[in-house]
């Protein structure tokens, strides 16, 4: 076993430690604090802190603040959070879209001592009503005057005692006494600020004490509140910095997360992941650098020229497929390009390349792999994957083109990361091995002998137990009960493969939560309960796992089809397979479509849909003996009509 193991294990630095998030903050700003901390593209928010706490950079062009700036902005904003009624373990929700904003609140939240929860969103109406009464939470920062509208319209249901905006909003909330911005949140602490004061509120809190509630929605049921202390998130920040951290035993080939980087911030800070990444970026001494939106992403990376980035897989998918796209624009380019791909992937399956195969890397460099590079910065030193299975051989592109790739897994439950691929001995295809604070087992009582036998290693369904992983599930005593084993290990629900060096490997899902390319969590079954009553579906099953959105197959309900169809006159064709494919049929179940979508949240809803002619039952392998369904068979029976929905060839979707 190669020693890094051991380096790894041993290793402490500044920024590893036993101390709360606020003071991981503080101490990287006394540290750091002439570097610059945040960078955001002008003209992207209407910010209110524009204008008196900073100044907004020219449109387009990104600028930022240093460490000892974002440290006064968070002090002042904790100030001004007590000043409004902040105290010990009080909730807090966010309800914004990732920007240098929400990492504000969330430390000034954690500043006063408070626990911040979060809202999505794209959670619809009665959702936000849900995520901030569950925990009681005593206020709420919101985004902008779309979503003030939106919370407004439930605050009857909520017992908040202030809301607080981001942007600018119209002069019909800010009049009201209970609205602030966090411009006046600001201008509030900077009064009331003091030293001594601050300085009691950090020393107050101990690391065993709650910081925040991440919203997850598990597969079933009601969306469950994870508790994460602090201690959950620094051990997960610790066991992440020493693997890729400037450890002395690290060769200069080898990439690290260090003081003086710039990472690009682009995915949901409401979810885990971007979470931790956060913490360990601002802790470390990085420059996040927020993206104006996902959908400017390729441009904002090209400005921004980050050294990492933390994304879900499909974002590395779009990535290549837009190099392939551009590559199409004439014959010669899509020749050459496809040229390189398979290169790069003789290159990286080469014990031993040789001069040949070296010279051709050399030349698929030059035309294809440098602009690729340079597309993305042109510095990246290290991208990290997690939130979903990276195509290996997308891994091995991106490994011959010269751009690392991280993946590893974790779940919201263990604050969030387990396994990470080691940067001096990745294993393409894996999530890599555990961390050393950190006690994985697999269970296999669950698991199919089939998948035993084609498993490349042990399977089974993974445990975990540590100091990263929560505590339970805000009161939810059943649900906390349920989801540890007796001897106290964790049930994760995903069935994982372990080879003889460490290394996991992902198999299948025990629970069936939905994962877009987005990173957003979606729960099939609340979705398909909707229909449970209808008159027009009969069957649904909702997919959508690494797709850009949710789309379903959907038996209908012939009976009421004919009778329908009887009522309007309307010939619909008796063979059920010609059924699903009239217009007529597809529209009048859409109506039925549109109509539950109106109830979910965005990301939730329903965009496209196609119907399917065979009943799912026992007898024919779609349905369990207790009428579950068995969603891999169901996929597989219809795989080309989901393939048709995505545009992809049936053996992709299965």
């Amino acid at each position: 076993m190669t020693d890094w193991r051991e380096v790894e294990r041993q290793y402490t630095d500044e920024v590893t430690g036993e101390t709360t998030i606020p003071r991981l903050l503080f101490d990287s700003v006394e540290r750091n604090g002439p570097r610059d901390a945040q960078r955001w593209k002008g003209g992207a928010y209407d910010s209110s802190l524009f204008g008196t706490v900073l100044e907004d950079n020219p449109d387009g062009e990104y600028g930022g603040i240093n460490y000892e700036k974002l440290g006064d902005i968070v002090r002042n904003l904790a100030t001004g959070f007590r000043e409004l009624g902040v105290e010990a373990d009080d909730r807090v929700g966010i309800y914004a879209d990732t920007r240098m904003e929400w990492a504000h609140a969330d430390f000034a939240i954690q500043s006063a001592q408070g626990v911040v929860t979060t809202v999505y969103t794209e959670s619809a109406a009665p959702q936000v009503q849900y995520l901030l009464d569950d925990n009681d939470a005593m206020g709420c920062v919101v985004e902008n005057e779309a979503l003030l509208e939106t919370l407004v319209s439930v605050e009857d249901d909520l017992d908040l005692e202030f809301i607080v905006t981001i942007d600018e909003v119209s002069d019909e909330h800010t009049d009201r006494e209970d609205v602030h911005t966090l411009a006046d949140v600001h201008e509030l602490g900077a009064e009331a600020y003091d030293d001594e004061q601050f300085e009691s509120w950090l020393a107050g809190r101990d690391w065993e004490e709650l910081c925040s509630l991440v919203y997850t929605s598990g597969t079933t049921g009601a969306p469950k509140g994870v508790e994460l202390t602090h201690k959950n998130w620094r051990t997960s920040l610790n066991q992440i910095r020493k693997r890729i951290g400037p450890r002395p035993d690290k060769g200069p080939d080898v990439p690290t997360l260090e003081a003086g980087m710039k990472s690009l911030s682009f995915l949901p800070l409401a979810h885990a992941f971007e979470r931790i990444n956060h913490f360990i970026q601002l802790g470390s001494g990085i420059t996040v650098c927020y993206a104006e939106s996902p959908d400017t992403v390729g441009d904002d990376i090209e400005q921004v020229q980050p050294d990492s980035a933390a994304s879900v897989p499909r974002v590395y998918e779009r990535i290549y497929n837009q190099m392939r796209e551009q590559a199409s624009e004439s014959p010669v380019k899509k020749r050459i390009f496809e040229w390189a791909v398979d290169v790069a992937g003789e290159y990286d399956d080469a014990d031993d390349p040789g001069l040949v195969l070296e010279a051709k890397r050399s030349v698929a460099d030059r035309l294809v792999y440098s602009q690729v590079r340079e597309a993305l910065g042109g510095n990246i030193k290290m991208f990290i994957s997690g939130g979903g299975s990276l195509s290996k051989e997308l891994a091995k592109l991106y490994r011959a083109m010269g751009l690392t790739i991280l993946e590893g897994y974790g779940l919201t439950e263990t604050a969030p990361v387990l396994t990470l691929n080691p940067p001096e001995d990745i294993r393409l295809g894996t999530m890599g091995i555990a961390f050393s604070e950190v006690d994985l087992k697999l269970d296999d009582s669950a698991v199919a002998e089939e998948t035993k036998r084609t498993a490349d290693g042990e399977v089974g369904e993974l445990l975990a137990k540590g100091p990263n992983i929560t505590r339970g599930y805000w009161n939810k005593p059943d649900k906390t009960a349920e989801a540890f084993t007796d001897d106290g290990y964790f049930r994760t629900g995903d069935v994982v493969a372990r080879d003889e060096d460490g290394y996991y490997t992902f198999v299948d899902r025990v629970k069936q939560l939905i994962v877009l390319d987005t990173g957003k969590n979606v729960a099939p079954e609340p979705i398909e309960d909707e229909f449970a009553t209808s008159a027009r579906v009969d069957q649904i099953m909702v997919v959508g796992d690494d797709e850009k959105f949710i789309a379903a197959v959907i038996v209908p309900n012939f009976d009421e089809l004919r009778s329908w169809a009887d009522s309007e006159g309307i010939d619909v064709p008796d063979d059920p397979e010609t059924a699903c494919t009239d217009e007529r049929v597809i529209e009048w179940v859409g109506e039925e479509v549109e109509r539950v979508n109106e109830r979910l949240g965005h990301h939730e809803t329903i965009k496209e849909f196609r119907l399917v002619p065979r009943e799912w039952t026992a007898e024919n392998d779609l349905l369990t003996p207790s009428m579950k369904k068995k969603r891999r068979n169901i996929r597989d029976a219809f795989d080309e009509a989901i393939a048709d929905i995505y545009g992809k060839d049936p053996a992709e979707v299965r």
